[in-house]
């Protein structure tokens, strides 16, 4: 009796961790489908982002523009040529109107690139050259399939004059797709084929670099201090309360700190990477605690006593010892820390990075913006471009918060020691 009550016993603990088994693989797949459909929608969204249409145009300059670009190339009237030489291609467009339409097609920068043809070819002054400028944004859209141009004309962006303008370029080869080097060369713009986040990723990168100067070094020492030099009493004891409650303080609380004291207390640069990075280092500084701690109590205490064994201070046995085998875990959790704020946009919105800046910043006090915020104003821009653009800005930082995990990862096996 008592071997057939074990063995059902027995039965029902296997069928229980069968069961077990199988919901924490079913979980995992599950989570794994949802993070691969969460990912391939916004790649899939993203992908008229990487091209751009161009439209050849023929520009030569008369004898008075080339005399005024050899002594003054800025003023050279270059929205004035480009808009002459687009309409002598199509000649019997006459009107006001129509060549209003027909100038629509080009986008608002076109003359930009006509400006520097020129500045990079010289020699070519005098000849009649085919320079591809960028299309309109609804252009773009056509080209690639994602405005119907069989929609009637009411309920779409793009006349059908506009249309039959188009479909003599494509008959004259005058339309070029390319890939949209603009996406990463330009800063942002008011115009979507003009955008780019080159100021983006460069304002998050001088945010992230103050971040880390300054939450790495005290996060580590105050970590070292907490867990291996100070004495185990109340005062500790609420230092180690409050580190692990600021480590769950909503971020947008840090926000509110550095709007009332760095920008209206102590008159700091708005808008400044400066300032971002400082409030990101104190909304990353307790994750840098809690993880060096961590990872220096799991050090064995046989390390230590074969230290002091042998006569080393408490200074050698920390900085020799056991500093170095909490390496991986200390990196481990600064990096992972730092690209959480990487990705954050509350705090910053609250100090003003969150404005429409044109110029890429070149110091930590220059006026900037972040990735996150970027993809937050082009997100609530009306321009159907715009949409394709934060799609592709989205998987550009997720992209860049993949690489800091994977080099997470691959610092702490580098420097991983087992005992």
């Amino acid at each position: 009796m008592t071997d057939n009550f074990t063995e059902i016993r027995l039965r029902k603990r296997y069928r229980a961790e069968k069961r077990f088994k199988i919901y924490s693989v079913s979980a995992l797949i599950l989570a794994l489908l949802i993070l691969a459909t969460l990912i391939s929608s916004i790649a899939i969204s993203s992908i008229p982002a990487f091209t751009q249409i161009n439209i050849g145009i023929d520009v030569k300059m008369n004898d008075d523009q080339i005399l005024q670009f050899e002594e003054d190339p800025e003023n050279v009237s270059w929205r004035s040529l480009q808009k002459k030489s687009f309409y002598s291609m199509f000649p019997n467009v006459e009107t006001r109107k129509d060549k209003k339409e027909l100038n629509k097609l080009l986008s608002t920068g076109a003359y930009i690139e006509i400006k520097k043809f020129y500045l990079d070819n010289p020699n070519k002054l005098p000849d009649n050259n085919i320079i591809y400028v960028p299309a309109s944004d609804d252009v773009d859209l056509l080209i690639k399939d994602i405005i119907d141009r069989d929609l009637p004309q009411d309920m779409r962006t793009i006349s059908d004059n506009q249309i039959s303008y188009l479909d003599k370029l494509i008959s004259n080869n005058r339309i070029k797709k390319t890939i949209s080097w603009r996406l990463f060369s330009n800063s942002d713009s008011r115009e979507p084929e003009l955008a780019g986040l080159k100021g983006g990723i460069v304002g998050t990168l001088l945010t992230m670099f103050v971040t880390l100067i300054i939450s790495f070094p005290i996060g580590v020492l105050a970590a070292i201090y907490l867990e291996e030099i100070a004495p185990k009493n109340k005062f500790t004891d609420i230092i180690e309360v409050n580190i692990n409650n600021l480590a769950a303080v909503p971020s947008i609380v840090y926000g509110l700190l550095g709007l009332a004291v760095f920008l209206n207390y102590m008159n700091m640069p708005r808008s400044a990477p400066l300032v971002g990075g400082i409030v990101l280092a104190l909304m990353t500084l307790p994750v840098i605690i809690i993880a060096t701690r961590a990872a220096m109590a799991s050090i064995p205490p046989s390390i230590r006593e074969a230290a002091y064994g042998v006569g080393a201070s408490q200074m050698q046995v920390i900085v020799h010892h056991v500093f170095p085998l909490a390496l991986p875990g200390i990196l481990t959790g600064t990096i992972i820390g730092i690209a959480r704020a990487a990705g954050e946009t509350a705090p910053l919105l609250m100090i003003g990075m969150m404005a429409f800046i044109v110029d890429v910043p070149s110091k930590i006090t220059d006026k900037a913006t972040v990735l996150p915020a970027q993809i937050y104003m082009w997100a609530n821009n009306p321009e159907r471009s715009f949409e394709y653009l934060t799609s592709a800005a989205i998987l550009i930082l997720l992209v860049i918060l993949i690489m800091m995990n994977l080099l997470a990862i691959l610092l702490r096996k580098k420097y991983e020691r087992r005992w």
